[in-house]
């Protein structure tokens, strides 16, 4: 029996088909056609609920009963919809003509003309698409990273207080603490959350060019417009953009793919960090029995978490900025570039999706190695050397930076005595000179954050 991953073309559909799974729901074919019925299902309704006279014997069981026809939506729906878009070569037709048979079925076919009433394609695809992005984001991405928030979080709170020595360019700088370094890559993240959640989903909604052009022949005294925000912003819960072509201008969703962009690359930066302090040997990671990190080296265990997480990020960032970079292009009224390049929205909130989940399994196996982190420090003593220059020059002594320039930029070691002895060559206070021999690699890390 022939195993669907080892065939697929896409790993997220083949490898990481587990770890993707939960966007199926949003971002598949048959998601697609669902949310489309659902939207036209909506719409069928609204009308009736607005009033027109034809529509005036709908009753509201009979209402009720319309929406089973996407509640229940199946696969074999999905593909009779497919049949149907076989004869049509045009998807959203196929869904029009589904719906009709679906009324006929419930003895509704007196009604069925009202489906897709003064529409074009794009008032469904530009309300289906938005929607199962919504979705798709708040259910399945979204819980994702605020797990691995609260990892970071939890992680900078559990090593607040010890003390690393920081690098520079990649080399010893002022020491900072492991907590507080986690806790940069926390708020990071929290910032483009809160930017990504103002956001609206924008939607269009206004016939063949935008100005509800059939919709006032066949109806002239409804204010149309009225009706659309009401049946946008109420029923499906989105933001209509009022003035269009035929297609929504989709700088909205620019900005939404460019903000998740942000946070991609803020867990490659996250992700590259980690990768170093392992190498480092800041952190030992855990390990599983059976697993293998080196086909020739037995020793090895390789930080392969965060490389496929670091890996799964760039494609999601490269694809976000054809996304973003393409879509509010269209020549014209519309082009049909805008729908082809839509069908793939699923592929970098896939490759997303990986990212978050790999972060969090290379930072579940991380263990600390304080041992290698105080030698750093130990090691580099020369480090304090800022504070020692900064204390004098509040003193107004003459030329402390470069006499600890001096000291600090030679081949010789720089110890502990070789700090407290030139320290104890200065011409100051005995006071001063206490504070500066108390200082140490160990204990310079100046005003750490409140982590609540």
């Amino acid at each position: 029996m022939e195993h669907p991953a080892l065939h697929s073309i896409s790993p997220i559909d083949g490898r990481y088909a587990k770890a993707t799974k939960a966007l199926q729901s949003y971002f598949s074919e048959a998601s697609l056609i669902r949310y489309r019925v659902y939207v036209e299902i909506e719409y069928f309704i609204a009308l009736c609920r607005q009033g027109l006279p034809e529509l005036k014997n709908v009753d509201a069981d009979t209402l009720e009963a319309l929406r089973s026809i996407c509640d229940n939506f199946s696969e074999k729906d999905a593909l009779r919809v497919k049949e149907i878009e076989s004869v049509t070569n045009h998807d959203i037709k196929a869904v029009e003509y589904f719906i009709k048979e679906k009324f006929e079925e419930m003895a509704l076919a007196q009604y069925k003309e009202f489906i897709h009433f003064g529409l074009t394609s794009q008032d469904i695809n530009n309300t289906a698409i938005p929607l199962s992005l919504k979705e798709g984001i708040e259910q399945a991405i979204m819980p994702e990273l605020h797990k691995l928030m609260e990892v970071l979080k939890s992680l900078s709170k559990q090593w607040l207080e010890i003390t690393m020595l920081a690098h520079t360019h990649g080399q010893p700088a002022s020491p900072t603490t492991l907590g507080k370094e986690i806790y940069v890559f926390y708020c990071r993240l929290e910032n483009q959350l809160k930017q990504l959640t103002a956001l609206p989903y924008p939607a269009k909604f206004g016939g063949a060019t935008g100005n509800f052009n059939a919709h006032k022949a066949a109806y002239p005294d409804i204010d149309w417009n009225d009706f659309a925000n009401r049946f946008v912003s109420q029923t499906l819960q989105l933001e209509r953009t009022r003035v269009t072509t035929q297609i929504e201008p989709y700088d909205g969703l620019a900005s939404l793919f460019d903000a998740l962009k942000r946070i991609c690359t803020i867990i490659i930066d996250l992700d590259r960090d980690m990768w170093t302090y392992i190498s480092m040997n800041y952190f030992k990671q855990k390990i599983k029995e059976g697993e293998v990190g080196s086909s020739a080296m037995p020793h090895k265990v390789n930080p392969i978490d965060f490389e496929n997480s670091e890996g799964n990020a760039g494609i999601a960032i490269a694809l976000f900025e054809h996304l973003s970079a393409k879509l509010p292009i269209s020549r014209l009224q519309r082009d049909l570039t805008d729908s082809t390049v839509l069908r793939n929205i699923g592929v970098p909130l896939a490759h997303m999706l990986i990212t978050l989940k790999s972060s969090m399994r290379g930072l579940d196996k991380l263990i600390i190695n304080k041992e290698a982190i105080d030698r750093d420090l130990d090691n580099n003593w020369m480090v304090v050397s800022e504070a020692i220059q900064t204390v004098l020059r509040k003193l107004n002594y003459p030329q402390p930076y470069e006499k600890l320039k001096e000291l600090t930029r030679t081949n010789s070691k720089i110890d502990s005595c070789a700090i407290h002895n030139f320290i104890n060559t200065l011409d100051i206070d005995d006071n001063t000179r206490k504070q500066l021999l108390e200082i140490t690699p160990f204990n310079y890390t100046g005003i750490l954050p409140e982590i609540q």
